[in-house]
């Protein structure tokens, strides 16, 4: 069975045109949809750039060990909550459903410029009231290691960090196993 298309000639075209004009119609402004999510903050991203490029000694006063940690797979899935958080908490973070406020991306950061970079992320978003953050750290292996260096020093940061009550990798959209959603206390807790 063959269809056969009607092309419409110009005068049914002008016609449409003349209606959608009549009836208000405009065409969009821009062909970008609108996530819902917060913009990055470009200004407090170079803000913390820029100090933490400028510090050229390295700062061991961190609250972030540079110790032995444990290697994790490139595709391992990163999880961890404090012992009294609530199931049904972790459980949305897990699915994806506690909405990020900030975000923090350690792609092209040394490993003492990961460490000093994200340190003043956490600092900046608790002192903000921030309650979800999302860090992304990759899956890259190091080049002199066998395992993906700024994901297993990630884990094992945040695990020492006193603001974080949870994390988990990413869902896919944001991440993935390369990203995690850390889960801030909040003020006064």
């Amino acid at each position: 069975m063959t269809r056969h298309r009607h092309l419409p000639n110009d005068d049914d075209i002008s016609a449409f045109r003349d209606a959608l004009k009549a009836a208000g119609v405009r065409p969009i402004a821009t062909n970008q949809a609108d996530p819902g999510k917060p913009k990055r903050d470009v200004q407090a991203h170079e803000a913390r750039r820029n100090a933490a490029v400028e510090s050229s000694a390295p700062q061991s006063s961190g609250r972030t060990s540079d110790g032995r940690v444990e290697a994790v797979r490139p595709s391992e899935y990163l999880e961890f909550s404090v012992p009294d958080l609530p199931w049904r908490t972790f459980s949305q973070l897990k699915r994806g459903q506690t909405s990020w406020q900030a975000g923090l991306d350690l792609h092209g950061y040394t490993l003492e410029e990961a460490r000093v970079e994200l340190e003043s992320f956490l600092r900046d978003s608790a002192g903000q009231g921030l309650r979800c953050v999302l860090v992304v750290h990759g899956k890259a292996w190091g080049t002199t290691s066998d395992f993906p260096v700024l994901k297993s020093h990630t884990n094992t940061w945040l695990r020492e960090w006193p603001g974080v009550l949870a994390f988990c990798s990413a869902i896919d959209i944001d991440g993935g196993t390369g990203a995690v959603y850390i889960l801030l206390r909040k003020r006064g807790q």
